[in-house]
């Protein structure tokens, strides 16, 4: 997540609300008149996961000196843990020999007794079962409030005070999932082969002037969908749906901090929750004052640490504890408390939430927003987890440096790295800055144009495993690739090189129909609403029909090269070969067997011409090529005529 795609909002109460299937909130118990439970997280637990214990979070006042009991056959509490404040209770139970079923867990205090049904349910299928993405795939990145709406959840009561204005870029626009579910068959169509939601959990802030946090990265609820966007049945329906049109779901989770409204805030469980939360403390109010802050006024005082922002200090050998300290313990913003991962208990929370949300819902993968800004060791902890448990699952870190070196040392098993991240794929910073660097430029015989991108991919022995790199050329934190233009020549070259090099590709929503904008003003022009999404829209992109030319031109070509990729051995197994640009021609290769596909791009605004003899280790004796992007054949016995910018991808 980008620094300027935070949204503010103040401190207040989040509603409560339940799930239709999966419910969140346990019924309020009483334990005489003074003492309750509120509820307890998670609501429910499965057998048969590796690790037989759970950690169970239990809200109430006073709860703190509780006792706790169960008489279910193969259960037992293991132990209980008080924290500073008296309003949480950590039960960590073992439930190794137990059968799913519901239990009585009986709580007892000072002031009385109660018993609370607790379930253990079957799991879906086992951890080795489930299948995560690959290079096989491509991501579709979309954000819930901004794609499609089915005209549902627009006025949701309960909920902090909010509006729902299309007119305002920063504000909610009413997007929802099932207006995602109404259209899955338009990404089946399109050719994509999984779907990357923004976060789609509860972000109960209430808007600040014109701003709102409907990018959904202030979490105010870690196992409640937000209302606005559905139910926890509706995600669970809309993922079954996508399964069974051959769709996989990637979900977004942020462990580096939470919303301002989360209860953790305002009733820290304990003193070392939160990373220098001594602003907060009311004895230090004294010293506020108003500072002015890229998403508005918010009161901080000489307590307050921000982040520096700045993620070298977390692999630098010379880093000092100071910049350190910054980076890892500062504030993303005022709005957004960070979390401390170095708190076991905390870390074992957010470890079973990232489990109970693939049980529950059946996610097919893991997006990690702000990944180094987090505790390195607590989160490579999550992820030794989640391998274990998933050994085929997948999850992507999100690690915003564009120097090669730096992504691949947080890859699984990197030998750059003093502590291993156990995280499988990272997102290529690298790849998506040379190439935004590239479409400006011409390509010259050394530094300029596609020889960015050669100079970068040419450092792939760095990585571990080059197929578990996430590439991309723009997402909601970026401007978008067209910036405020419609150069279709230089798209259709980066989506060529982006589907056929070896890496994951991840598109970001509506770049198959031209959409553009830049961040110069606000984040939210990057982030505008797809056309026909929402009831009232003028035309509908979703409808070939009511495409414009340009759009479709686009469309066809975008969905007949992903169609191509599906399934193509080639580009997900072969070996891949570069060729420095000569001439302003850049050519980048992949082989398996007798079979042979080669991109090639000149990268000038000039006629070009590819040497056919200069590519004879791919070409061999073969006399011809398919063009896959056009369907035409190219004769191989003469030299290849390239257009001003123009792209091929040579099936043989």
């Amino acid at each position: 997540m980008n620094i300027k795609n935070i949204q503010l909002s103040s401190l207040s109460r989040r509603g409560k609300g339940v799930g239709l299937l999966f419910s969140l909130f346990l019924t309020t118990l009483s334990m005489n008149a003074a003492n309750k439970i509120d509820r307890i997280e998670p609501a429910n637990w499965f057998v048969g996961m590796k690790n037989p214990q759970v950690q169970l979070m239990v809200y109430g006042k006073d709860i703190r000196s509780a006792e706790v009991s169960t008489d279910y056959p193969g259960v037992r509490i293991d132990s209980l843990v008080r924290l500073d404040s008296p309003n949480y209770l950590l039960v960590y139970m073992n439930v190794k020999d137990a059968q799913p079923g519901t239990m009585n867990l009986q709580f007892r205090a000072a002031k009385g007794k109660t018993n609370v049904k607790y379930e253990l349910k079957t799991r879906d299928m086992s951890g080795e079962d489930r299948k995560g993405f690959t290079n096989a795939d491509v991501l579709y990145m979309l954000m819930p409030d901004r794609f499609a709406s089915s005209g549902k959840n627009l006025n949701v009561k309960g909920l902090n005070a909010y509006t729902v204005n299309r007119n305002e870029p920063s504000l909610r626009h009413g997007g929802d999932l099932e207006g995602i579910r109404q259209h899955l068959d338009y990404f089946v169509d399109l050719g994509v082969t999984a779907l990357w939601f923004t976060p789609v959990l509860e972000n109960n802030s209430p808007d600040h002037g014109k701003q709102s946090t409907y990018h959904g990265y202030a979490t105010t609820d870690y196992y409640r969908v937000d209302p606005r966007f559905g139910s926890n049945a509706d995600y669970r329906k809309l993922v079954d749906e996508a399964h069974k049109k051959g769709l996989k779901v990637v979900m977004d989770m942020i462990f580096n901090h939470c919303g301002f409204e989360h209860p953790w805030v305002k009733d820290m469980p304990s003193k070392d929750w939160l990373n220098t939360p001594e602003w907060l403390y009311p004895e230090n109010q004294k010293n506020a004052v108003k500072t002015k802050t890229m998403d508005g006024d918010q009161m901080t005082n000489d307590k307050y640490l921000q982040t520096s922002y700045k993620l070298t200090p977390v692999l630098d050998p010379y880093a000092s504890k100071v910049d350190m300290h910054e980076t890892v313990d500062g504030w993303f913003v005022p709005t957004m408390p960070d979390l401390n991962q170095r708190n076991q208990h905390l870390m074992t929370y957010l470890i079973q939430n990232s489990e109970w949300w693939i049980e529950t819902v059946g996610i097919d993968g893991i997006r990690m927003d702000t990944y180094p800004y987090a505790d390195r060791k607590g989160m490579a902890r999550w992820m030794e987890v989640l391998n274990d448990e998933y050994p085929n699952f997948n999850t992507v870190g999100e690690t915003w440096v564009t120097e090669p070196a730096y992504t691949a040392a947080w890859q699984k098993d990197s030998p750059l790295a003093e502590i291993n991240s156990n995280l499988k794929t990272v997102m290529d910073f690298s790849f998506f800055d040379k190439l935004n660097q590239a479409k400006r430029e011409e390509t010259d015989d050394w530094w300029n144009g596609f020889n960015r991108i050669y100079n970068s991919l040419c450092y792939d022995y760095l990585y571990v495993d080059p197929s578990y790199v996430m590439a991309f050329i723009e997402n909601h934190d970026t401007d978008r690739f067209l910036g405020e233009g419609q150069d279709s020549l230089a798209l259709k070259q980066a989506l060529a090189l982006l589907l056929t090099v070896n890496r994951i590709p991840q598109l970001y929503y509506g770049t198959e129909i031209m959409m553009n904008g830049t961040k110069q003003v606000t984040d939210g022009n990057v982030r505008r609403d797809f056309p026909g999404g929402f009831p009232g829209d003028t035309r509908n992109a979703f409808n070939k029909a009511e495409r414009t030319k340009a759009e479709q031109d686009m469309y066809r070509w975008t969905s007949r090269l992903l169609h191509w990729r599906q399934g193509n051995d080639v580009i997900t197994k072969g070996k891949q070969t570069q060729f420095i640009p000569v001439k302003g021609v850049y050519v980048v290769a992949r082989t398996l067997g007798d079979k042979a596909v080669m991109t090639v791009i000149n990268g000038t605004s000039k006629a070009a011409t590819m040497p056919v003899e200069r590519y004879a280790e791919i070409i061999g004796d073969r006399k011809e090529a398919t063009n896959i992007l056009t369907g035409h054949k190219i004769d191989l016995t003469k030299d290849v005529k390239l257009q001003p910018r123009g792209v091929m991808v040579l099936s043989m």
